[in-house]
């Protein structure tokens, strides 16, 4: 805590009238919530939580920097990928949780250039703070024609064609926190003693403790578990008439996330770019994440009716879209322009950075054709 830097006057007033919110659901549920409850709130509470409030988060000024904020070759990569699934089925392009919008716009002009074009760009977005910084950075930047196809959805539509695509969606949805102790399963919840405080509760019966049960995890082992991100799945396979869903997030196969040595969960925490174990502080002013299990979203996916399309490291899948292909489009001797491009590559794709935590995995449904993205080096035998 010491390391992290002081938030101001302004933040410290917001985060203090979040934590009032987030005790009194305390005092009304006995004095204990889950983790995925102070979570919910700490991070989407109206006007006060991390995404549903004021503070930059995304890119340079922010917490934390994604994909396609790092450089526009990764969304250029990605509408390879885009382009085979709507020359298929003619269709529309849904993203869930858009950020700051560049993604979606970013994909919009290169699927122009690919001659591609969406029926329509639908931005599934949970967030009115974030819709709205989407909805001005689109109106500055896309052309009318395009921005004409771009429509923001209150609710999941009933029958979509098309390409929906997640990008680091799933490691923010509320997790629940596991501690197998040698008195058995227990949920770690979050209670209040002057300050927010762990508090364990014995997990005795119900569909957490089947899950939990399930893993056979050591003793003394804490970890997550986060039933949301597979109902989200499961939500989306039941609206997907035809097409594809592309995920790309930082996780595991389960045979790794709960190995032996990952004691103490994946839960991570970004605050001015500074990376901590801390959920408890700072609340609302912070980001909170766990690591996906990428095997109980393969199976939640399967088991509403999907076909897994592919499973394989964010490096192996942008080598499969071109990405070398496009980089060569700019002359190594040209270093004002390619130096940028080889940096973002760099980010991306190495193992030290990007290129192996992050991972994409696809469903399909009446979509035959594999998939552009998986063509080598598909892992789905690992989940």
């Amino acid at each position: 805590m010491s390391s992290l830097p002081i938030p101001n006057a302004e933040a410290q007033a917001h985060s203090q009238q979040l934590a009032a919110q987030i005790q009194n659901q305390i005092s009304l549920c006995q004095g204990w919530i889950s983790f995925a409850d102070f979570m919910q709130m700490a991070l989407y509470e109206p006007q006060l939580g991390y995404y549903s409030g004021g503070a930059k988060k995304f890119g340079h000024g922010g917490d934390f920097v994604t994909a396609p904020e790092i450089s526009p070759l990764f969304t250029q990569t990605l509408a390879h990928q885009a382009a085979q699934v709507l020359a298929d089925t003619r269709g529309s392009i849904m993203e869930l949780g858009a950020g700051t919008g560049k993604l979606a716009l970013d994909l919009l002009l290169a699927l122009q250039d690919l001659n591609q074009l969406p029926e329509q760009y639908c931005i599934m977005e949970v967030s009115a703070h974030l819709r709205h910084i989407q909805q001005e950075n689109l109106q500055k930047a896309l052309p009318a024609e395009l921005l004409q196809r771009v429509v923001w959805l209150d609710h999941l539509p009933q029958d979509f064609v098309g390409m929906i695509v997640g990008n680091e969606v799933l490691d923010a949805i509320p997790a629940h926190l596991i501690h197998h102790t040698s008195q058995g399963l227990h949920e770690r919840g979050v209670a209040f003693n002057g300050n927010f405080v762990w508090k364990d509760k014995p997990l005795l019966s119900g569909n957490l403790f089947e899950a939990a049960n399930a893993l056979a995890l050591p003793q003394d082992y804490l970890t997550e578990i986060c039933p949301a991100a597979s109902g989200l799945i499961a939500s989306l396979a039941h609206v997907l008439t035809r097409g594809v869903i592309v995920m790309l997030d930082y996780g595991f196969s389960a045979r790794e996330y709960y190995h032996p040595q990952r004691n103490l969960g994946t839960l991570m925490c970004h605050y001015q770019h500074y990376a901590h174990t801390e959920p408890l502080v700072y609340v609302g002013l912070q980001d909170i994440t766990a690591h996906v299990d990428f095997t109980s979203i393969a199976h939640a996916g399967v088991n509403n009716g999907l076909e897994l399309a592919g499973f394989c490291s964010q490096a192996q899948f942008l080598m499969n879209c071109g990405i070398l292909d496009l980089m060569s489009n700019v002359s190594p001797h040209d270093m004002a322009n390619y130096a940028p491009l080889a940096a973002a590559a760099q980010k991306l794709m190495s193992p030290a950075e990007m290129g192996d935590l992050f991972k994409v995995i696809a469903f399909s449904k009446q979509f035959d054709t594999p998939l552009l993205g998986f063509t080598a080096g598909d892992k789905s035998h690992t989940l």
